[in-house]
């Protein structure tokens, strides 16, 4: 691979979400963005080895996809009269340049990309579409690499990723930033599918890897740019501080043989403290910009206390079971008060850990859910429950589908036939 190609790569990993976001606005038809950002790049393939690549690489793209859109739309001769027009007004505006990509437009957080994000995230889609086009259009991810990352076939998410681009032209999404009471629903969405992605890369929930960086780095990469969008909503703050708080444990995690190490077996020293930073600034924040905590930035903090602690001892649990308090209150999910759980059992002991395990065994949202099972078969380890504890492993690794998961119980239920 020459110079010349390594640098187009780079650049159109950069440079494709504001492309196309860009030509969205433009041609109100993602599947055509998409197209035209395309032909763009097959152009910066054929000139950019030939001639360098140009200074202002992101306006050369937008300017060559520009000039497409434009023989596409003269070319069209079904709508002959209305598309000239348009292709007339092209002409007349000035070259892209990079400031005008970046500049704001209209609305309360003016920028192209903050309305795709809303676009690709619209209720209107399935949660798993959303993924899909996000990862496709704003994450710069190959149809192959999404259905790898989530073991599904390229086919598969092919036509995912065609059935959302035409649900969206029929249902007519508009290409703006929703306003109001739309807005808090729609970001709620929006959250909610980047932080999808972040958790199928630090957990993911079937195959053979304990963590997929790739996925880990995209929802980063989102949560930034979404924080830059709309700097004044604690709860992007709250989730972007989450993740960068998350990620850094992420060296620590793997072993040297590639096993995985659980949180409170970690090397601390390993935690990335440049992401340990970020991440506590961004829950500043978070925190700065709102009365009342939202679920992320609730998380955040709790990943916070972790963070702040050198080793698993010296943990502030009391402080993280207040926390997962005040989540539970807001949130009433059972995996939150499963979660909780775990920490009342570190602050007060494996019988009130337990205790609270017991409460939770009749939730339907856990039925299934092998985190409950090996829950509590640590509890019932750590008190000397042994004979219960093998039963509740047996359960948990015959319903996960993550093998590095396995892996780990399996170990676990093994070291137990000599207690």
């Amino acid at each position: 691979m020459s110079d010349a190609t390594r640098a187009i790569e780079a650049v159109w990993r950069i440079e494709s979400p504001r492309l196309i976001a860009g030509l969205v606005r433009m041609v109100r038809d993602v599947q055509l963005a998409e197209d035209l950002a395309a032909e763009a790049l097959v152009a910066a393939l054929e000139q950019w080895p030939r001639d360098g690549v140009p200074q202002n690489p992101g306006a050369w793209l937008m300017a060559a996809a520009k000039r497409r859109a434009i023989d596409t739309f003269r070319a069209n001769e079904r709508h002959a009269a209305k598309h000239v027009e348009l292709g007339r007004d092209l002409d007349e505006r000035q070259e892209f340049a990079e400031a005008e990509l970046d500049a704001a437009i209209d609305d309360r957080f003016g920028d192209d990309l903050l309305r795709l994000i809303f676009m690709t995230c619209h209720p209107v889609l399935s949660v798993e579409a959303r993924v899909a086009l996000t990862l496709r259009l704003l994450g710069g991810l190959t149809t192959d690499e999404i259905a790898r990352a989530y073991l599904a076939s390229e086919p598969t998410i092919a036509q995912r990723i065609v059935r959302a681009k035409r649900t969206l032209v029929e249902a007519r999404v508009p290409f703006e930033t929703p306003r109001g009471d739309e807005l808090e629903e729609r970001l709620a969405s929006v959250l909610r599918v980047i932080y999808l992605i972040f958790n199928e890369g630090y957990s993911p929930t079937a195959g053979e890897e304990w963590t997929r960086p790739e996925l880990l780095e995209e929802a980063l990469r989102l949560g930034r740019v979404l924080a830059q969008l709309a700097p004044g909503v604690s709860e992007v703050h709250g989730l972007v501080a989450l993740m960068e708080l998350q990620a850094s444990r992420s060296r620590a995690r793997v072993g040297p043989s590639g096993e995985p190490i659980l949180l409170l077996d970690q090397d601390r020293s390993r935690w990335d403290q440049l992401l340990i930073r970020r991440g506590h600034r961004a829950l500043e924040k978070a925190m700065s910009l709102t009365g009342a905590l939202g679920p992320y930035t609730l998380q955040a903090a709790i990943a916070g206390c972790h963070a702040r602690a050198g080793t698993a001892d010296a943990t502030d649990w009391n402080a993280i079971v207040a926390l997962y308090d005040a989540l539970l209150e807001l949130s009433g999910s059972p995996v939150v008060g499963l979660n909780r759980a775990v920490a009342v059992g570190m602050a007060f002991g494996p019988a009130e850990g337990l205790r609270v395990v017991e409460e939770l065994r009749d939730e339907p949202a856990l039925s299934g859910y092998h985190l409950l099972h090996a829950t509590r078969a640590d509890f019932l380890i750590k008190l000397g429950r042994v004979g219960e504890a093998r039963l509740e492993l047996q359960r948990a690794i015959g319903m996960t589908r993550n093998a590095r998961e396995v892996g780990v119980m399996r170990a676990r239920l093994a070291g137990l036939s000599s207690v």
